[in-house]
């Protein structure tokens, strides 16, 4: 009888156990009721488990709770414990109320707790010997400077590209318009970076094609092609004697297990200037999140530079994780930067470990500062033009501020078959590296080009919403030579343009007649209630010929509140970024109206991003009126 109750019991608690291994990972940040301020250092908890975490410098947080049920438990000293159930949705943010008999206790408490409780926490998950996840036995702090101190203390060098925004152009005249889609995001993270510091955004860290795309939008998957082509028109929230056309790809979603093997060189800057807590702490962190993902067929090698560059993980299976873990957790910062060097080693330890049926890929992690050999633009751009000639992918992860030169990555992005993010905090660390992990690593169509030709019989004029640093000439769609960009499994790449319909009078476009010339329309066009026709073109990955596909676009009057969320919102994101830029092009649209448009397209926001940007609207509107 003994025995049968020992089994019983054991039974229980292994059911128990299974019940509760986490499968998802919850994410959120935590500020005070009272200021509003983020809360670093909380401890986040899930109930009747080991399993804990600490919010970061940003009061972001990150933890694994099971895949239903559960209940976190947020406690910080000072401030009032809170419970909260794990619902559907993979995001919860909290505010903790003060409690005021806690609070004289920290006030009266030793000076070495006060620093504990402003340490800064590694938020990654422990991992076991065998690589699989395990709960942390203990939370583990290392000393952290707040970040305003920072910058207050150095001077700010940050560096941007100049961006003159689209203006519109006649359809009659020039009825093309030719540009690379643009799957990288880094501008709206950093934009963030910028508003939840309390202050603006310079207007050329703002790319509002870079802003539009970092969200999914609910486009079908495709059924043969790489993508499908998505498109609706309706009135410009912002002008309602224009119109607005979104032009939306979704690319296909490869499952993980079928996604083909990786080579991987993890090349880090470790010079002195990312030794801040939100450089190379953060990028080690950052780091050990997407070596979770990696299988066993992965391959994973470090190069890492500063004042010269070197090995120091060969390639390693990715079913290794500890070895991987430990050669990232062994890394300090120091010394000056050789950009050039590493990005030549790092492309040559890539070539040697190449891997003819996999994903080939250098991802560079750096706040962009290079200040030895190579480091202008035109340099580094002719060395990653010469290097992507090698079949090898780049992501571009940018870290810290200050001295951030987004300028020069967007360039290394752009010209080296790849993306570019920016990661502010863990939770953007997850977003792009755990929960995007094949669109931000996996290509799957290269080279992607669009070119609209406008009806002038219904076009007046037109302009494309951001995307200004990657406009191409009408004879560059034809031309296989001519580079453009990538997009990855299951990205969505979204793109509007403005549109004065023929006849409608505009205080934003006025072309004098021609005096020595006159444009004659084709009679046809005139006939067709066809508003554009929109051209593809794109290769496959390990392709030189491109593939052509036509999509026509009809003319119709939907109004507003009838489109589809993924209209509405890329249109609140678009105009918030016009806003941003101080758009000429605004006609007195104001936070008041995003937020309208971006609170009636919110819709299934499962992992909070939309939420966010609400919520970053609203603080812009409290620093614009400081």
């Amino acid at each position: 009888m003994k025995t049968k109750t020992s089994l019983l019991v054991i039974t229980v608690i292994l059911l128990t156990s299974f019940r509760l291994a986490p499968s998802r990972t919850i994410i959120g940040k935590i500020t005070s009721q009272a200021s509003g301020a983020t809360l670093q250092g909380v401890s986040v908890a899930l109930k009747g488990t080991a399993i804990v975490t600490v919010t970061d410098a940003q009061g972001n947080y990150l933890i694994n709770a099971p895949d239903q049920g559960g209940i976190l438990v947020f406690s910080f000293i000072g401030f009032q414990s809170r419970e909260v159930k794990i619902g559907t949705n993979n995001r919860i943010d909290l505010s903790l109320e003060l409690d005021s008999k806690k609070s004289n206790e920290v006030a009266n408490e030793p000076v070495a707790n006060k620093k504990r409780i402003h340490a800064r926490a590694d938020l990654t998950p422990k991992t076991s010997e065998k690589g699989s996840y395990s709960a942390p036995e203990q939370i583990s702090y290392q000393p952290y400077r707040a970040q305003k101190d920072e910058l207050e203390e150095k001077f700010n060098t940050e560096e941007y590209a100049g961006i003159s925004e689209n203006i519109f152009h006649d359809a009659v005249n020039s009825p093309l318009s030719t540009f690379s889609i643009d799957v990288d995001v880094a501008s709206y993270s950093n934009m963030r970076r910028f508003i939840q510091n309390g202050q603006r955004p310079p207007q050329d860290a703002v790319r509002i094609e870079e802003m539009v795309n970092y969200f999914h939008y609910d486009y079908p998957q495709p059924k043969e092609d790489p993508f499908s082509i998505n498109t609706e028109i309706s009135l410009a929230p912002w002008n309602e004697k224009h119109k607005l056309v979104l032009i939306g790809l979704q690319g296909k979603r490869i499952p993980t297990d079928k996604l083909p093997p990786s080579n991987l060189v993890f090349l880090i800057d470790v010079s002195g200037s990312m030794s801040d807590a939100n450089k190379l702490p953060l990028l080690k962190s950052s780091f050990k999140l997407l070596v979770q993902q990696l299988r066993e067929q992965d391959h994973v090698a470090i190069v890492v530079y500063a004042g010269a560059a070197g090995l120091v993980l060969p390639s390693t299976s990715g079913a290794d994780k500890r070895k991987i873990i430990d050669a990232l957790d062994n890394l300090e910062a120091g010394g000056s930067t050789a950009g050039g060097a590493g990005i030549r080693l790092a492309y040559q330890i890539a070539k040697e470990n190449f891997d003819k049926e996999g994903n080939n890929r250098v991802i560079l992690a750096t706040d962009g500062d290079f200040n030895i050999g190579e480091s202008s633009n035109g340099a580094m751009e002719r060395l990653i033009e010469d290097k992507r000639q090698d079949g090898v992918f780049l992501t571009v992860m940018g870290f810290g501020m200050g001295n951030y030169k987004d300028s020069k990555m967007e360039t290394l992005a752009d010209k080296g078959n790849g993306n570019y993010l920016y990661i502010d905090s863990i939770l953007e660390a997850q977003k792009a590296l755990v929960n995007e992990f094949g669109g931000t690593l996996f290509t799957i169509a290269k080279d992607v080009k669009l070119q609209i030709e406008f009806n002038p019989a219904k076009v007046q004029a037109y302009r494309l919403i951001g995307y200004e640093n990657r406009m191409l000439k009408s004879e560059d769609f034809n031309n296989d030579k001519k580079d453009a960009g990538e997009l990855g499994s299951g990205h969505t790449v979204t793109a509007l343009y403005e549109i004065i319909p023929a006849g409608v009078e505009s205080k934003f476009f006025k072309v004098d007649e021609l005096k020595y010339q006159t444009s004659k329309l084709d009679s046809k066009a005139s006939k067709t209630n066809e508003l554009m026709t929109v051209k593809f073109r794109y290769k496959k990955p390990d392709g030189n010929v491109s593939k052509l596909i036509a999509h026509t676009v009809i003319d119709n009057n939907i109004s507003i509140e009838r489109t589809s969320d993924n209209f509405r919102w890329a249109a609140s994101v678009a105009s918030f970024g016009m806003l941003l830029r101080h758009s000429e092009f605004l006609n007195g649209f104001s936070d008041d109206g995003v937020l309208r448009l971006a609170q009636s397209a919110k819709g299934d926001d499962k992992d909070g991003y939309r939420v966010e940007f609400i919520s970053l609207v609203k603080a812009d509107r409290l620093v614009a009126n400081k």
